[in-house]
């Protein structure tokens, strides 16, 4: 979990960031922050739930009520954002179970007056190595999103990683990729 806010001023839209892998700087993480980065220079606070935390929840279990600390401040987040940006590698085609883990748990938003993602634009970012496991990864994604009731945002990216879109330092070195990163962070914010 990281605070990437620049400002304290809560009249400004919060942008949750919700991805990565559990190694430390993966491109579905550089992805993230990337498209996380954008949605600060559009005017938004942001947060970030990267692969690192998210590996610390447990499995979701919708018959166990009990919560830790971390599952918390996930749901708690998540409760105050107004968009979220979601980014997962395209794992055999289809989502991570470690994203899908974080998703499964904003079961508990269920009874909220905003229940879910209700109203929220959702900004979607797959990483994948090739390009067939980054479309079916994408919709499953969007899919996902639908049946939290959120809105993903028109334009959602795909990085094919054999491309190798970043470099050693994290930097996205592909400019096609950057400005398709950008235009989903941009995207939430503005629906947000």
């Amino acid at each position: 979990m990281t605070d990437t806010t620049r400002a304290a001023d809560t009249s400004k839209p919060l942008i949750v960031g919700i991805g990565g892998t559990t190694r430390t700087g993966s491109s579905t993480d550089r992805a993230l922050r990337v498209a996380l980065e954008a949605a600060q220079e559009a005017g938004a606070r942001t947060f970030v739930f990267d692969g690192a935390f998210l590996s610390r929840l447990p499995h979701f279990a919708p018959e166990n009520s009990e919560r830790n600390e971390e599952q918390r401040q996930l749901v708690e987040m998540v409760r105050k954002a107004d968009g979220l940006i979601v980014a997962s590698p395209g794992y055999h085609g289809g989502v991570s179970g470690l994203v899908k883990n974080a998703l499964d748990l904003l079961e508990d938003l269920r009874d909220d007056e905003r229940y879910y993602l209700e109203g929220r634009a959702v900004g979607c970012i797959v990483n994948a190595a090739g390009w067939q496991a980054c479309g079916s990864t994408l919709a499953a994604l969007r899919s996902i999103v639908h049946a939290l009731r959120g809105w993903p945002t028109p334009f959602g990216a795909t990085l094919n990683t054999t491309e190798k879109p970043f470099d050693a330092a994290g930097t996205c070195k592909d400019e096609k990729v950057a400005r398709q990163l950008a235009t989903v962070g941009r995207q939430v914010v503005e629906f947000a």
